[in-house]
């Protein structure tokens, strides 16, 4: 058998032909990548959000924000995007409003049970009292407003032996006439509240109205608890009673 000569061994017409193969992948991968990214760029001026556009090509987002970083888009383009960010957050809001309404449902469907089974007289007293002098509104957290030191005392007491308390997130603010001290009303307050004088916002002063000076007044305070969770727990124990009575 006669062979040709400079004919290449079979080790080197392998390292060959992957050279080829491996070549002919990078040229398809290459055109792949450029055909996505004019597709994306159409994409991108027709009004679609960097976040459809990746799911539409497989590819990531910072991928194709770096393909359309130069896009400018059209007066029709803007149009589009603003009305799917404007749908967008509306959905968005829906849905955390459904969350918010289910688990009010929840706590009032809890409250009623534990009325049933072993009422808590001093967290339902707790919750009347907050009913009555707090905001019905717990997006702020828990907002307790009085000017009589026994019953603030007594609503702290309760709120403390009814549930587990961060102290930390206590913010209180006192509400005063010109011709208070603040210091000296501070003072009183934090006795009264047993909260750190450091946790105190601002104090509210208000313009002196020229009415006579009421010696014993101390002022008003304003308990701030930032949770909305116990806010809600609060108003849910309320509605229970009051369905009860």
């Amino acid at each position: 058998m006669r062979f040709r000569e400079n004919a290449p061994t079979n080790g080197a017409f392998l390292f060959a032909r992957e050279i080829t193969c491996y070549n002919s992948y990078n040229s398809n991968y290459r055109f792949m990548k450029i055909s996505e990214r004019h597709q994306a760029l159409r994409l991108r001026q027709q009004g679609f959000s960097m976040k459809e556009i990746a799911k539409r090509l497989s590819v990531s987002k910072s991928t194709v924000s770096l393909w359309v970083r130069d896009v400018q888009l059209s007066k029709q383009a803007k149009a589009v995007l603003l009305k799917k960010v404007k749908v967008g957050q509306l959905v968005s809001a829906e849905k955390k409003r459904a969350v918010v309404r289910a688990r009010e449902a929840t706590y009032l469907e809890e409250a009623r049970r534990e009325l049933k089974v072993k009422p808590d007289q001093g967290k339902l007293i707790c919750a009347m009292l907050f009913w009555c002098e707090g905001t019905k509104n717990p997006r702020n957290g828990l907002t307790f407003t009085n000017s009589d030191p026994q019953l603030v005392a007594k609503f702290l007491s309760l709120l403390r032996k009814s549930f587990a308390l961060n102290e930390s997130k206590f913010h209180p603010c006192i509400h005063l006439h010109s011709y208070h001290s603040s210091d000296r009303q501070l003072d009183f307050w934090s006795r009264v509240t047993h909260i750190k004088k450091s946790q105190f916002i601002k104090p509210y002063i208000k313009r002196h109205t020229g009415k006579r000076i009421h010696e014993d007044y101390q002022g008003c305070i304003s308990i701030r608890y930032h949770s909305t969770d116990l806010a809600r727990r609060l108003i849910a124990t309320a509605k229970a009673f009051l369905e009860s009575a």
